[in-house]
């Protein structure tokens, strides 16, 4: 562990609205990002002075990025968050996930054992508030954008094999007529 994390109070501030929790032990703080409590781009601090992001501290296991689509990423997270996802529906068994730590890409079924030698024994209860899950959702809107983006790419890239077989049987028509004029 980080020289002395565990012996410090911590602070976690959320990046959308800039809401500080805390003071919080170690173990809490680690149980929340377990819990996908804490994104990706939540910050840490023990002083409320000096924040770093989450996934910086090694000790809370924010090693997995999750690849939401082909071209949206999700993470760094913890084993715990992409347990929560599946159950909350937001990703499935076929999706791929990344070791941050060793660059390793596995889909989500082969990770079936780590992620049940992961889970936690018990649900430890706490008075303290805890921030709300941070969802990896893509904003339907956001979505369609991408996919009509994706969509004008392809019409683009067709349009341009469409001209270029054109071209290539223009050339070869008039490879033929000189042919037989020859």
């Amino acid at each position: 562990m980080t020289e002395g994390a565990a012996d410090h109070p911590w602070f976690l501030r959320k990046h959308e609205d800039g809401t500080i929790f805390g003071p919080l032990s170690f173990e809490q703080l680690a149980r929340w990002a377990a819990q996908a409590q804490v994104a990706p781009h939540d910050s840490i601090s023990t002083d409320q002075q000096n924040w770093i992001k989450a996934p910086m501290l090694p000790e809370l296991r924010m090693d997995w990025i999750v690849e939401v689509t082909s071209e949206r990423l999700y993470g760094p997270t913890t084993l715990g968050a992409i347990r929560e996802f599946i159950e909350l529906g937001e990703i499935g068994a076929e999706t791929f996930v990344i070791n941050s730590c060793d660059a390793t890409r596995y889909r989500v079924r082969d990770l079936a054992e780590l992620l049940a030698a992961d889970a936690p024994d018990e649900q430890v209860q706490s008075s303290d508030p805890a921030p709300v899950a941070a969802g990896m959702s893509i904003a339907a809107d956001d979505r369609i954008r991408e996919l009509e983006e994706a969509l004008r790419e392809e019409r683009r890239a067709l349009a341009e094999a469409d001209e270029r077989y054109r071209e290539l049987e223009a050339a070869y028509r008039s490879l033929i007529e000189a042919g037989q004029a020859g």
